[in-house]
């Protein structure tokens, strides 16, 4: 090997060991992974991604976004998940566990995608004091009824199901704008086709998208309109009539009027501080392998944290290596993985 040759090897290997140091604090046990933030206009700033759904696979998804925005945008990046206290592996139907949440505390953007979740006071007090301290929060799919958390218990107005109209229907109506309500859209044999909503094709979070750019084969949900307060709908989820991209819209109404499947709006916290929320019903692990799905979450991370002046039609979304993401449905996660092994 010529001193030329070997010159371009070890360059090639120490920006492969560059990359591979990308991702760090994740020892085999650690219960959460951390991506280290770079140079990009995220770079010092701090994102939470909060995993613990039992059905669309968000330890899935919330691993690769956490990896698009730390590797090609320079944000620090914490995934926490749903954790067995008893194994340390990752296992969604433990619903009232997910440790790491104190990441919170410093935190500077949390994304969430949870569903009924029923945390400890103390895991929850991280989220209720992120909740109120006016910093800004990212919904995803179920985060809509992201906690059910019985009456009497300290937190438990922030249930989707919560009646007293004082905080009605907790996190999800209050924060993100909605709660549950339907699928709108048959599950699993109708899929969403995003399109933009009339009068927001010059919104910031929707530069380099357009009609039909967003696609995925988790259904339309179902949402009470008008959405409340100063709630903006940003993307209309057309339903269709399969499960492909292509497939032609479905005729039996459920299009007139269509359901919005993204949204911003703003939460004025108990103390008085008012935060920027952006809502999307999508964003299951399927969701993710649609590029327009991908380019929305990024660009409403850039906007969540005020950089939507970074914004550009052509922000790097693609995927690092192979992305072949687990079919959504109940008892359907990959079973025995830790937190590390979707460091990888």
């Amino acid at each position: 090997m010529n001193r030329s040759t070997r010159n371009r090897s070890m360059a090639w290997a120490i920006g492969a060991i560059a990359i591979c140091l990308q991702a760090t604090s994740v020892g085999a046990d650690d219960p959460w992974i951390t991506f280290r933030g770079g140079d990009g206009p995220g770079q010092g700033k701090k994102i939470v991604l909060v995993s613990g759904d039992e059905e669309y696979r968000s330890e899935e998804a919330l691993p690769k976004l956490a990896k698009i925005l730390s590797q090609r945008h320079g944000f620090q990046c914490t995934v926490v998940f749903p954790i067995d206290p008893a194994t340390g592996d990752i296992n969604p139907d433990i619903n009232n566990n997910i440790p790491g949440l104190e990441a919170l505390d410093s935190a500077d953007l949390m994304i969430i995608a949870t569903r009924f979740r029923n945390l400890p006071d103390d895991q929850m007090k991280h989220v209720v004091d992120y909740i109120e301290s006016g910093r800004p929060v990212i919904g995803m799919r179920t985060a809509t009824h992201a906690f059910s958390i019985p009456g009497g218990k300290t937190y438990s107005k922030y249930s989707w199901d919560y009646g007293d109209k004082s905080y009605e229907k907790g996190f999800g109506r209050q924060v993100l704008g909605e709660t549950w309500i339907s699928h709108h859209g048959n599950h699993g044999s109708q899929s969403t086709r995003g399109l933009i909503a009339k009068g927001q094709e010059r919104n910031p979070i929707l530069k380099g998208i357009k009609d039909g750019d967003i696609w995925g084969p988790t259904d339309v949900y179902g949402v009470n309109l008008p959405l409340p307060g100063d709630s903006t709908p940003l993307v209309m989820g057309q339903v269709v009539q399969g499960m492909k991209s292509t497939d032609p819209a479905v005729e039996d109404g459920k299009n007139d009027p269509m359901m919005p499947v993204a949204w911003t709006k703003s939460y004025k916290s108990e103390s008085g501080k008012v935060a920027r929320v952006f809502t999307t019903t999508m964003g299951s692990s399927t969701d993710l392998q649609s590029e327009g799905v991908r380019r929305l979450l990024v660009n409403a991370t850039f906007w969540a944290v005020g950089l939507e002046d970074k914004i550009t039609e052509t922000l790097k979304v693609d995927i690092d290596g192979e992305y072949k993401p687990t079919r959504f449905g109940f008892k359907g996660f990959v079973k025995g993985l830790k937190p590390a092994d979707y460091a990888k």
